[in-house]
């Protein structure tokens, strides 16, 4: 099996893997089976050598992983600190766990750290192949969110404090007659303000301008999914579940699935 190209990608560049595993044996067969599919593989025989590397962010290798293969138990730092090491810096690379001593409760803490997936050794090389390129895949994604997200940002920080005035007042269904009178303006001024703030948001209608307000608030709100315990189950959204799911209950985790975060407030 060889590895195509995804239509995410925007380079040709092959996907890169970072492998962290103080057993060089284990290093090296993982690095000869992403290898033979044309995945371009760093090894690591610790944790303090990956944050090492990541203070060099200029370094491609590591700023380009698309995944990275962590072994649990690591001489020094183990495994899930360098994950929440990772997460603080930001780093947010799809993470798949491999180790020879999972329990549930280590696989818990890693799935709601963020964890992409858990593999018990040994493990099969199939099973590696089928999750290194479900994670190549979720990365090229996420990038490319990324990319949307900071274009959308930088036309949205290009307009003046009056039109993002207007922007917000037009998300909320106002004519241009209300909002002139909302921020004591003429109509033609605002009309004017208008036109300006369509162009520099590259959008094409009034329906498309408000799904970029929409989406630059939930941007803003940094809304992520949130596990959280809950009665003895694992409670998760179900935007969330996906390959969460299929790992947990592959380690014999129960889910129990809600349509949302439970509040602190609800009765």
């Amino acid at each position: 099996m060889t590895h195509q190209r995804s239509e995410l990608r925007t380079t040709d560049a092959p996907p890169r893997a970072l492998v962290v595993d103080d057993n060089a044996s284990v290093r090296e067969a993982i690095s000869e089976l992403l290898s033979s599919v044309g995945i371009v593989v760093k090894e690591f025989p610790s944790a303090q050598g990956v944050l090492q590397q990541l203070e060099n962010f200029n370094n491609s290798e590591i700023a380009d992983a698309n995944c990275l293969i962590l072994d649990v138990r690591l001489p020094g730092m183990g495994g899930l600190e360098l994950q929440h090491r990772l997460r603080t810096a930001h780093f947010n690379v799809p993470i798949i766990f491999i180790s020879a001593h999972g329990d549930v409760r280590m696989t818990v803490d890693a799935m709601k750290a963020g964890a992409f997936d858990f593999l018990s050794k040994p493990f099969r090389s199939q099973d590696m192949l089928e999750s290194v390129e479900a994670a190549v895949e979720y990365d090229y994604r996420r990038r490319e969110i990324d990319r949307r997200q900071k274009e959308l940002l930088a036309r949205y920080f290009s307009l003046t404090p009056r039109e993002r005035n207007i922007l917000a007042l037009v998300a909320k269904g106002l004519m241009n007659k209300q909002i002139a009178s909302e921020l004591c303006l003429s109509e033609i001024t605002i009309k004017a303000n208008r036109s300006h703030l369509m162009r520099k948001m590259k959008a094409k209608s009034v329906a498309e301008l408000v799904r970029m307000e929409a989406y630059l608030r939930e941007v803003v709100q940094n809304q992520e999914n949130h596990a959280i315990v809950y009665s003895g189950h694992l409670v998760i959204n179900d935007s969330s579940l996906g390959t969460n799911r299929a790992v947990l209950e592959r380690n014999g985790i129960h889910l129990t699935a809600c349509a949302r975060p439970r509040s602190d407030s609800a009765e």
